[in-house]
């Protein structure tokens, strides 16, 4: 998140952020995002039917002027509505190369299948878990006696440069 705000900043960036949006109030990106005075959403599903709490942030996006979304650690799986009603306009940072290991445990599912290879990818979003189209990739070696932890710091910071280029893009079509 905070590498698409500080990429938004840059002359001629197609996009700006309009909203930063958690289910988790106490997520240190929003007292972030709120320093460097962007909107901010945070409610938490907890109690709440899922169609309630998605048409919260929906009218929230929505009130803020919102686009497109781009989900930067969202680990909540969006409703088939939701998306629906985003069709075409949510964009996903994944930690693998998909289509291999969608869901969760990209990087020890990486290391036990003995890759040489693991990486990132962004994707549209679809109803589909990890699905959607690809709009780029990066590939990261796997090291001898990398573990799950080493081998994610090294894929994040490759998140961090190609996410905000992909969205960018993106959003210039």
């Amino acid at each position: 998140m905070a590498s698409l705000v500080e990429a938004s900043r840059v002359p001629d960036c197609p996009y700006e952020v309009a909203l930063v949006a958690s289910d988790k109030p106490e997520a240190a990106g929003l007292a972030w995002a709120r320093e460097q005075g962007i909107a901010t959403f945070a409610q938490s599903p907890k109690g709440m039917p899922k169609a309630d709490y998605e048409a919260r942030i929906d009218a929230a996006l929505r009130e803020a002027g919102v686009e497109a979304i781009a989900l930067a650690g969202y680990m909540r799986l969006l409703s088939d509505d939701f998306v629906a009603r985003w069709r075409g306009r949510i964009v996903n940072i994944h930690p693998s190369l998909l289509p291999k290991y969608k869901g969760l445990d990209t990087h020890q599912r990486a290391i036990d299948a003995g890759d040489m290879v693991a990486g990132c990818s962004v994707h549209i979003v679809t109803e589909e878990l990890d699905g959607g189209e690809l709009l780029g990739q990066v590939e990261v070696p796997i090291l001898p006696g990398d573990t799950p932890d080493t081998l994610a710091a090294r894929v994040l910071t490759e998140e961090h440069r190609l996410y905000p280029a992909v969205v960018a893009e993106w959003l210039s079509r």
